[in-house]
C-alpha cells in the first residue's frame, strides 16, 4: 500500500502561483508513475500532468502546457506541481496518484493510489 498525502493548496489571485506537495509512504517502491489530476464542482476528474519515478518523462494536459512543472524528489519520496500564472479555470481540487505500472497514462483508472486532494482557489 502506497499512502499520499497532498499539500500546498490555498486561495489566490489570477496570474499568481502556488506550489503543491504530494508525500509519498508505505510501499513506495509500487509507485512507478505520479501524477496529478484535478476535480471541480460538476465535472470530471481530469488529468493535469504526470511524471515517471525513475527518469525524466512528464507529460501535460493541454490546459497547463506551459504553466505548470512537475517534478520529483525521490530521496523525499515528494512529488511536486508548480503553478504558475493561474487562472480561474484552475480552481479544483488537486489529487495526487500513483501507478504501479511503468507507463505514463492520462486514465484516472490506470492509477492505484490516490491521496484525499488539496483545494485550489483562483479568484479572478
Amino acid at each position: 500500500q502506497v499512502e499520499l498525502v497532498e499539500s500546498g493548496g490555498g486561495l489566490v489571485q489570477a496570474g499568481e502561483s502556488l506550489k503543491l506537495s504530494c508525500l509519498a509512504s508505505g510501499e513506495t517502491w509500487n509507485a512507478n508513475v505520479k501524477a496529478w489530476f484535478r476535480q471541480a464542482p460538476g465535472k470530471e476528474r481530469e488529468f493535469v500532468a504526470n511524471i515517471m519515478w525513475s527518469g525524466a518523462q512528464t507529460k501535460y494536459a493541454d490546459a497547463v502546457e506551459g504553466r505548470f512543472t512537475i517534478s520529483r524528489d525521490n530521496i523525499k519520496n515528494t512529488m511536486y506541481l508548480q503553478m504558475n500564472n493561474l487562472e480561474p479555470e484552475d480552481s479544483a481540487v488537486y489529487f495526487c496518484a500513483a501507478a504501479k505500472q511503468y507507463k505514463l497514462s492520462e486514465a484516472p483508472g490506470a492509477f492505484d493510489y490516490w491521496g484525499h486532494g488539496t483545494r485550489v482557489t483562483v479568484s479572478g
